[in-house]
């Protein structure tokens, strides 16, 4: 097997995408902006046998916004997965052999604990990795819970007619009431959507890790006609906004946003009612609109999202410990920053547990 580490201006990275399918977390621009934002450096592990190729993208981080550079071996690293559901891409070949999934998992291993990176977690998608996890130990990949996409291979009658009947409710009310939804210019628009989206955050009470400041809104431009903005109005006000995502046939539901004092109107239906039919028009197969906060089915947010459809898919991660022994130092110490045991960050399922943010 050939094993390469390749960044995002490498042509090897263009190269890749151009042969397999993938989605928008795949896209250097994309990792770049998360990079950025994490204070991260951007890579990916390219592994190729014969005719298969297996591709990783991913964020390598140092442990300086964790711990004191007195306190631990600065030249140790850990590799976190970019907001979304990045996961691995493989190619039809690769696909066909679960066998050199399962060994191209363990030449990543090698590799990373010879560059002394401590755990690695990874987001997989649900649509391009569906039952990966067949392959390897469920101590390694783990299902967290479930995602949700609306089919748009079926005709617009039955994408309306596998809508809750509340949600059709809401959205006919909305258009008779005079909402309207369109698709809108992200450069123009984005100010306006960043101040209702962190208004939004400030109402849910969002911990700091969602208020992406201005910079990230504005990185997210240079995907070019990769990103869109979709905002619904009335009276010339924007009642929500939300971002979304196209890859090669995938839309994605990134991030939305409503106002507080339209919130009883629910526009954010419209919203959704409206880029269901935009993105099948423009022969898009899927509509990724993901899951509930974690990947739990018992929120708000998950309830929400499937009343537009009942097509689900598993939600997985993938968790490696590369080395226990500073692992275990890793959540000693973050559980005494915190004062708190460190068996409570082990038991709190968030992966790695010296990350765990109160």
């Amino acid at each position: 097997m050939q094993v390469e580490i390749i960044d995002i201006f490498s042509h090897r990275w263009l190269q890749m995408l151009q042969k397999i399918r993938h989605d928008v977390y795949h896209l250097p621009q994309y990792i770049l902006t998360e990079a950025i934002r994490t204070n991260s450096k951007p890579e990916a592990i390219l592994i190729i046998e014969n005719e298969k190729t297996f591709c990783l993208p991913y964020l390598l981080r140092n442990y300086t916004d964790l711990f004191e550079k007195n306190i631990i071996d600065t030249d140790y690293y850990d590799i976190g997965s970019p907001i979304g559901y990045a996961g691995c891409l493989l190619n039809d070949a690769a696909k066909k052999e679960p066998f050199f999934f399962k060994a191209a998992i363990e030449q990543l291993i090698k590799n990373f604990r010879d560059r002394n990176i401590c755990s690695a977690f990874f987001r997989l998608h649900p649509i391009l990795n569906k039952n990966i996890n067949e392959v390897l130990s469920p101590e390694i990949i783990q299902v967290n819970g479930e995602t949700l996409s609306i089919n748009l291979n079926l005709s617009s009658t039955e994408i309306w007619r596998n809508t809750r009947s509340e949600h059709r409710t809401s959205i006919n009310r909305c258009k008779r009431n005079g909402f309207t939804a369109k698709i809108v210019n992200y450069k123009q628009y984005i100010q306006e959507f960043i101040n209702i989206y962190y208004e939004t955050m400030e109402r849910v009470g969002a911990k700091t890790y969602y208020y992406f400041d201005s910079e990230y809104f504005h990185g997210l431009m240079k995907l070019n006609e990769v990103v869109h903005l979709c905002i619904v109005e009335k009276d010339n006000k924007i009642t929500c906004a939300g971002i979304f995502t196209e890859c090669c046939g995938i839309i994605q539901y990134h991030l939305g946003a409503t106002k507080n004092e339209f919130l009883k109107e629910a526009p954010s239906k419209l919203m959704f009612d409206y880029v269901r039919y935009w993105a099948k028009e423009r022969e898009n197969q899927v509509f990724h609109l993901g899951g509930g906060l974690g990947g739990a089915k018992t929120t708000s947010l998950y309830h929400f999202k499937a009343g537009f459809s009942n097509q689900k898919h598993s939600f997985l991660t993938l968790r490696l410990i590369l080395d226990q022994e500073k692992y275990d130092r890793f959540v000693y110490l973050r559980a005494k920053t915190l004062s708190m045991e460190p068996q409570k960050l082990l038991d709190s399922n968030f992966f790695p547990a010296y990350r765990y943010e109160v």
